[in-house]
């Protein structure tokens, strides 16, 4: 799920959603929430029509942002200020829902409490415990039945306490389940087994989301593991700064070499980009600062990665993942 935090991806538009093939689109609950406000979002028909996107919509709850923010945290909910303006806010887990059925998206997340990697284990029990209870406080003030509602699996790397938080989040029979706090500092080796505890113990019929993951290498090996959902800001943030995601790795377009080149980013890429440009005009539209260089790479970073998890669906039918796995991450891994 390509994130369009405020509302779009960075120097994308809808109609370029449809046009990289985008099924779902992730917004910000924190950002979105202060600027322009849930009642604003909710007064043009929520997320979805406010941002003239036909596809699906999800809302991540923001507590990854406001955790950032180092809030004052207790057992009924979280204070903190405002990046925008200072002012103090409130969110609990029951404000998380109201807020996001005014937003209106067709999947909402719990609020969680999204601890820092590393952490000591008493810093992980606790954020473990509080975001079951405050799951369950989600769970019972969630109105809307035409918007989906995924609890958030918490434990930091603890193989022990992944287990756990995932059978009480399950008991708790959401629409689908999101994993939290991974990839926020710790190694892929540590990140893997942890999700493969937690993985292990959410029903294999409903929606399994790893949060903020998406470099090809964790993709690949989580979708091994059997996850279905990844959002990531990792495609429009090297796009913005030249670097392409291709079959041959990671392409800084920048670079000198590239200035005679008539090659696209990826000779085997299928995007508008790779069908229409080259890497010198590329190279020459960063050289120049003209901001379309950025709109161009990050457009094909997110239709790439799109392309990727399509062939990864393609290999699972069809018996041969391991050996797009092994491929995938010869090359990333």
């Amino acid at each position: 799920m390509p994130v369009g935090t405020r509302g779009a991806i960075k120097y994308l538009s809808a109609a370029d959603y449809a046009e990289v093939g985008a099924r779902i689109v992730l917004g910000n609950t924190y950002h979105l929430m202060l600027r322009p406000g849930a009642e604003t979002v909710a007064h043009f028909g929520g997320l979805g029509k406010f941002a003239a996107w036909d596809g699906l919509t999800l809302t991540d709850s923001g507590g990854f942002q406001v955790f950032s923010l180092n809030p004052r945290v207790d057992d009924d909910g979280v204070t903190f200020k405002s990046t925008y303006d200072g002012s103090q806010q409130r969110f609990t887990p029951e404000g998380a829902v109201a807020t996001q059925e005014l937003l209106g998206a067709d999947i909402q997340m719990v609020l969680d409490v999204c601890p820092p990697l590393p952490s000591p284990p008493d810093v992980v029990r606790l954020a473990l415990e509080r975001t079951s209870a405050w799951a369950a406080r989600a769970r019972t003030s969630h109105r809307r039945e035409d918007q989906s509602l995924f609890g958030i699996v918490q434990g930091g790397t603890s193989e022990s306490m992944r287990r756990e938080s995932a059978l009480r989040t399950a008991e708790l029979n959401f629409d689908g389940y999101g994993i939290g706090g991974l990839s926020v500092g710790e190694t892929r080796a540590e990140m893997l087994p942890a999700l493969a505890a937690a993985i292990e113990h959410l029903p294999k019929d409903r929606p399994r989301y790893l949060m903020g993951v998406g470099d090809p290498a964790s993709l690949v090996e989580a979708v091994g593991l059997g996850v279905d959902q990844f959002d990531c800001v990792l495609q429009t943030r090297l796009g913005r700064h030249g670097t392409a995601l291709t079959t041959a790795g990671k392409v800084n377009v920048k670079r000198a070499e590239f200035a005679l080149s008539d090659e696209p980013l990826d000779q085997t890429c299928e995007c508008g980009v790779c069908r229409r440009h080259s890497r010198g005009y590329l190279r020459h539209l960063f050289q120049v600062g003209e901001p379309t260089a950025s709109r161009l790479v990050s457009l094909h970073n997110v239709a790439w990665t799109i392309a990727l998890m399509s062939k990864m669906r393609s290999a699972i039918v069809d018996g041969r993942f391991n050996a797009l796995r092994n491929e995938v991450l010869a090359v990333w891994g």
